[in-house]
Parts: structure tokens; C-alpha cells; sequence
């Protein structure tokens, strides 16, 4: 049996999986986004360790039985160490060692689109593609590719931070120090804060946000958001098209609980502005298979 761990910029998921890659049993939380900035990698580490143990102890099943235990981490990440992690205020903290304390077994730390990237790529919708691009849209934005059927990596870290790619000169200020990064336009929560500023809504969960939404679509008002929304969203996946020419571009993250309400809009924007230089070569657009499973069986796939 292995343990994944998917750790996204509000929540943490922790699945106990067979073998095959099939879920056992799966438990989530939802980090304090309130806590201080210092703080947050002991609350991380706190959570991962509570959960670990609650799936451990449904089960029955002793850490001797645990193959390994995949994290999969949005930012820059070492074999051991999460080096930079902007939307959980996290620098250079040795995440394996401390869970080692509490569990010794191999522990395989990675960054969360690569592991959902792999987990589509060999269970989801991008099986049959030689060329893909993985792309989560949640706090941030992050991505995978794929060529000639293989995940592409450099040698040092995992690299792709798509997320940080600027699509508006001198635009709005990102974590990372940089002006008109492509999250701070089309990240899903930019798109849910964009929707609760609008209407004076105050701090309201996704589920939330998503009934406003179904309650208020006739509304040009919520359109002209949508709108502005999916022309920042097309102005990067169409700069990754360009480059890399994928047959499919996935979707996942936040994103795939949004998917009736953006995404033919997407297909539709891409197809339309001609931001594809190569006009034969249009992806489809699609959202994982796998939805919010994706990267807790990713973070449990060896071969990276």
C-alpha cells in the first residue's frame, strides 16, 4: 500500500491507496489561512501527520505495511526540502525529515502538477497523447508537459512555473516579486475573488461562490467577469500552445468544479482570437479525468 499526500494553497489531501493505484480510503482539511506567515509550515507538517494517522487507524493498517508516502507540493521542490512555496509562505523547509520523525518510510516529495500531470498522463484523459500540457488552476497556477510521451524536466528541479509567466507588462504585483503574472489574472482564486469583490460578498467557500454564480449567469455584470476572466485564461494557455504545439491541453485544480461554466467558453475564446499561430494545430481543452484525485495518485507514482 502507498500514501499520497496532496497539499494544495487552502486544503490537504491524503489518500491511502492499493497497489493499483485505487483508493482504500481518502480524508481532507483545510489549512488556516489565518495563521502568521511563520507559522504555517508547522501547521502544514501538524496536518499531514493528523491525517496520515486518521487514514492509518481507519484502516487498520500499520506504517509497516506503507510502501511509500508521495507529497505532492505546488512551488520549487528538492528530493527533501520544499524550497519555495509562495502561496504557503514556505522557504527551505525539510518536510521529509520532519515526517520522518514521525513515520520511516521512503518518502518521494514532488511538485503537484507534476504529480497530477503523471496521474492523468497514465490513468486520465491524456493516455493516448504523445504531446500534452497539464495545467492546475487553483491558488496559483502551475503546470506539466509532456513530448514524445514523456514529462519534461530539468536537471535540477522541476521547473515549468507557468504560473509566473507574465502576460501584462508592469501588471499586478505577484508573490513572487514580479508584476502581471499569469496567476494573478487566471488562477481559479483570483476568479472567485474577482466574482466576490464585484458583489460585496465577502469570504465565501467555492461551493459558495459557484451557487452565486448559477444564481446570477443571466447578469451581464457576472458575464463581463467571466469574460475578462477567460481572455487572461486563453492569453496563457495560448502562449503554452504555441511553444510545445499539444494535442491536448488538461485542466484541473479548482478549475474542474467550474467546468460547465467555463469551459466551452474556453474552446470557444481559443478558436476564435486566432492566438494560435499554428491554426491546423488547435488543442482541445479539456479537464482531468481524474478531478481532485489527480495529484494524491500522482504523488504515489515512482517513476518520475
Amino acid at each position: 500500500m502507498k500514501i499520497g499526500v496532496d497539499i494544495g494553497g487552502s486544503h490537504v489531501g491524503v489518500g491511502l491507496l492499493n497497489n493499483r493505484g485505487t483508493f482504500i480510503t481518502k480524508k481532507e482539511m483545510d489549512l488556516n489561512n489565518t495563521a502568521k506567515k511563520e507559522d504555517y509550515s508547522k501547521i502544514l507538517l501538524e496536518n499531514i501527520i493528523d491525517l496520515i494517522t486518521k487514514v492509518l487507524e481507519e484502516k487498520k493498517v500499520d506504517i509497516k505495511e506503507i510502501e511509500l508516502i508521495g507529497i505532492a507540493v505546488p512551488g520549487i521542490v528538492s528530493e527533501t526540502h520544499i524550497i519555495k512555496a509562495e502561496n504557503l509562505h514556505i522557504k527551505n523547509f525539510n518536510i521529509v525529515a520532519e515526517i520522518n520523525k514521525f513515520f520511516n518510510v521512503p518518502i518521494y516529495l514532488r511538485n503537484d502538477a507534476k504529480c497530477a500531470a503523471l496521474a492523468e498522463k497514465s490513468r486520465g484523459g491524456l493516455q493516448k497523447c504523445d504531446d500534452a500540457i497539464f495545467v492546475t488552476l487553483g491558488t496559483g497556477i502551475g503546470g506539466a508537459v509532456f513530448l514524445g510521451g514523456k514529462l519534461l524536466k530539468p536537471k535540477n528541479y522541476e521547473g515549468f512555473e507557468i504560473g509566473h509567466t507574465v502576460i501584462e507588462k508592469n501588471g499586478i504585483q505577484c508573490n513572487c516579486g514580479r508584476k502581471g503574472c499569469f496567476e494573478k489574472y487566471a488562477s481559479m482564486k483570483v476568479f472567485k475573488e474577482k466574482i466576490a469583490k464585484a458583489y460585496e460578498l465577502g469570504d465565501l467557500s467555492g461551493e459558495e461562490i459557484r451557487n452565486f454564480i448559477d444564481n446570477h449567469k443571466t447578469e451581464e455584470k457576472m458575464n463581463n467577469i467571466i469574460d475578462e476572466y477567460i481572455d487572461d485564461l486563453a492569453i496563457g494557455l495560448a502562449n503554452l500552445a504555441n511553444i510545445f504545439e499539444p494535442q491536448k491541453i488538461s485542466l484541473g485544480g479548482s478549475f474542474v468544479y467550474f467546468e460547465d461554466i467555463l469551459l466551452d467558453k474556453l474552446n470557444t475564446r481559443i478558436k476564435q482570437k486566432n492566438d494560435i499561430f499554428n491554426s491546423n494545430n488547435i488543442p482541445q481543452i479539456v479537464v482531468t479525468k481524474l478531478k481532485s484525485d489527480a495529484g494524491i495518485i500522482g504523488a504515489t507514482i515512482k517513476d518520475f
